[in-house]
């Protein structure tokens, strides 16, 4: 068992070593560089980092391509830079997470290079293939518009193999034991090396069956296996997976009992969260929130606003989706997949402070753990010259320095932004820090407050009416402790009538200011919010902080 549930109130940070430090002037990020920026990370109050791919990768894919799962890239440094930097992050008291990538390989791992080649080789079987191109071949494919199959011919094998992911990365046949073995002993080896836990990649892909005939059900089972061989191995790992599905298939991922997956991204909120930030209705939202509700109580929910993938809105119908992308990504060039944006936060935000802020106080007030994306701390922006996604994983921006800080190198092997509102002349860490008034500080001070309300990562949750469908009011409750938090999403004042109920919610502390807030005689609180604003309220202790001010 994980007796202390840290996951329940971390704060989680996803970076991407080779966009995060460079160390060695070769213009890419590497361990000793990330290392190095460790005690940046800790005063921002990061509790854990989640780190992208950093196995040896042909990096066709940002190394979700990977070739060697034992190994570090050497462009990051080498296994003994991995140990250093997990040493260094834990004298720290930062957990570090990874990415596990176990639905495909590089087409250059070996077991592939092996199984082409040999019809007799064990590793054959690690791989689907088919003797002909299956009727299915252009369905279900992760990338429409730039995939145009997801059945290959190998001229080498002389048939055709399954990807549900670009051509050069074939999935795995997980339904061979020997893959899953394989998966175990990956886990296993990280383990030991000082990981806490991993963010499991495409987890409904990973655990469908597989084959010619088309796809099939989904194998719960396995979810449950993982979790065992963690418990095992080390008892307070995880495994945080990322899972696009509908609120009834939750349970299935979560286990009835808590037995199979600590966390999963909440993917159903996510969408909805920006469809309210573009139209100011938080009832979509709100009933998001209401139907992600049933969990496990050792389950945890992820929430976030941006990753490093495009925003996926994909679960929104077809009018939803059209919003959104007319509120933040207008132009075709924002626009992925015909389902998603793939800008940064403060772009699609167009760069307004109160939004910011409006966004990361509901990110750190959602019921779950809030999961940053490096740079957005800054308020980082995208350059929409570059493919793909790769418009919103430029290097990050620490000083005013040539390339921003991040590399010595005359030419970076990762994009620096430079010139414009957000190019790192004007957006950098270092400018920020000195700032009292700057996104960065207001960053950790809200990360230094999240800590202090445990409420809001143990606590059940209550959607508060407000009367204003542009006003979202939570009530969080755990331990006896009340917290009510209250964001206005319209541009516009808001006046709203609240009833936190009970005898603790007469008297509302503000947490964040000093508007605390007292009800009437009906127990009705009147609130008036600004425009973009925000509250973060404790309930039951106003009289005694008046009592104590007038002493």
């Amino acid at each position: 068992m994980i007796k202390d549930l840290w996951y329940k109130n971390a704060v989680i940070y996803s970076l991407d070593v080779g966009s995060f430090m460079d160390s060695n002037g070769d213009g890419m990020g590497d361990f000793e560089g990330l290392s190095r920026r460790l005690d940046y990370l800790h005063g921002l109050g990061i509790t854990c980092i989640w780190l992208a791919p950093f196995q040896k990768s042909p990096r066709r894919d940002h190394g979700y391509d990977i070739s060697d799962h034992y190994m570090v890239d050497p462009r990051f440094g080498t296994l003994g830079d991995f140990v250093d930097f997990t040493h260094e992050a834990k004298q720290r008291g930062i957990r570090v997470m990874m990415d596990l990538v176990a639905n495909h390989t590089s087409d250059q791992h070996p077991w592939f290079q092996e199984a082409r080649r040999n019809p007799e080789s064990r590793f054959r079987d690690f791989y689907v293939w088919s003797d002909t191109r299956p009727e299915t071949h252009d369905e279900g494919m992760v990338f429409p518009g730039v995939q145009e199959t997801t059945w290959t011919r190998d001229p080498v094998a002389g048939q055709y193999y399954f990807h549900r992911f670009y051509e050069f990365m074939p999935d795995l046949n997980i339904e061979n034991p020997a893959v899953m073995a394989e998966i175990r002993k990956i886990m296993g080896f990280y383990l030991e090396l000082g990981v806490s836990g991993f963010r499991m990649d495409a987890v409904p892909f990973l655990i469908e069956t597989q084959g010619a005939k088309g796809r099939h059900r989904p194998q719960y089972a396995m979810l449950r296996e993982w979790r065992e061989f963690l418990q095992w191995r080390r008892g307070d790992a995880i495994v945080l997976a990322e899972a696009n599905v509908e609120p009834r298939q939750n349970v299935q991922y979560f286990g009835d009992d808590g037995d199979r997956l600590q966390m999963m991204f909440n993917f159903w909120v996510n969408q909805r969260l920006f469809l309210a930030l573009a139209t100011g209705d938080t009832r979509p939202l709100a009933k998001a929130l209401e139907q992600t509700r049933e969990r496990p109580a050792n389950a945890q929910w992820a929430q976030f606003l941006r990753n490093h993938d495009e925003l996926d809105l994909g679960r929104l119908t077809d009018e939803q989706r059209q919003a959104v992308f007319a509120a933040m990504g207008p132009e075709p060039s924002m626009q992925l997949y015909g389902r998603g944006i793939r800008r940064r936060l403060a772009p699609m935000l167009h760069g307004d402070r109160r939004r910011l802020e409006l966004a990361y106080s509901l990110l750190f007030t959602l019921p779950g753990t809030p999961v940053l994306r490096y740079g957005d701390e800054l308020g980082m922006g995208d350059d929409l010259s570059l493919p793909e996604r790769d418009c919103a994983r430029t290097a990050m921006q620490w000083s005013t320095e040539p390339q921003g800080g991040f590399t010595r190198a005359a030419r970076p092997v990762v994009p620096v932004i430079s010139g414009g509102p957000y190019g790192y002349e004007e957006i950098n860490a270092a400018d920020q820090r000195r700032d009292p008034g700057s996104l960065l500080n207001w960053t950790e001070r809200i990360i230094r407050m999240r800590k202090e309300v445990p409420e809001l990562g143990w606590g059940d949750f209550k959607v508060l009416d407000t009367g204003n469908p542009g006003v979202l009011a939570l009530r969080h409750d755990w331990r006896n402790n009340t917290v009510v938090t209250v964001h206005n999403l319209l541009d516009e004042p808001a006046e709203i009538q609240l009833r936190v109920g009970g005898e603790r919610g007469r008297d509302l502390v503000n947490l964040l200011t000093t508007d605390h807030s007292q009800a009437n005689g009906r127990g009705v609180h009147r609130i008036i919010m600004e425009p973009y604003g925000y509250h973060w309220y404790r309930a039951g202790g106003l009289g005694y902080l008046l009592e104590r001010s007038s002493q």
